[in-house]
Parts: structure tokens; C-alpha cells; sequence
């Protein structure tokens, strides 16, 4: 199993909201998932700032 290399991680991660899984993607992909959303990297960074990571809102943007 790779190690996380949350530095990289961090750098080209676009979510803008401030929580302890950035940089963490397992954590942040089982976290949304659990919510039934998607993470902040799925979308464009004008849908990510409305923090609206529902499935149906990636839907009506793509």
C-alpha cells in the first residue's frame, strides 16, 4: 500500500473549505461518500465555492 503524500496532496487540492481532511484523500473520498457527495476536486472552483457537493448539483453543472 503507497503511503499518502499529503504535501502533493495539499498542492493540488482546489477546496476552498477549511477541515482537518485536506490533503487526506482517503478520508475526505470516505467522508463525501458516506454523505452521498462528491469532493471539492469533482468540480470547477465557481461550483466548489458554493460548497454544494451533492451529486445532483455535479449533474446539473456538467
Amino acid at each position: 500500500m503507497r503511503e499518502c503524500n499529503v504535501s502533493a496532496n495539499k498542492a493540488a487540492c482546489n477546496c476552498t473549505y477549511p477541515c482537518s481532511k485536506k490533503g487526506i484523500c482517503c478520508e475526505c473520498i470516505a467522508y463525501h461518500r458516506k454523505n452521498g457527495e462528491l469532493p471539492a476536486c469533482y468540480f470547477p472552483a465557481d461550483a466548489e465555492r458554493t460548497y454544494d457537493r451533492s451529486i445532483e448539483h455535479y449533474l446539473k453543472i456538467r
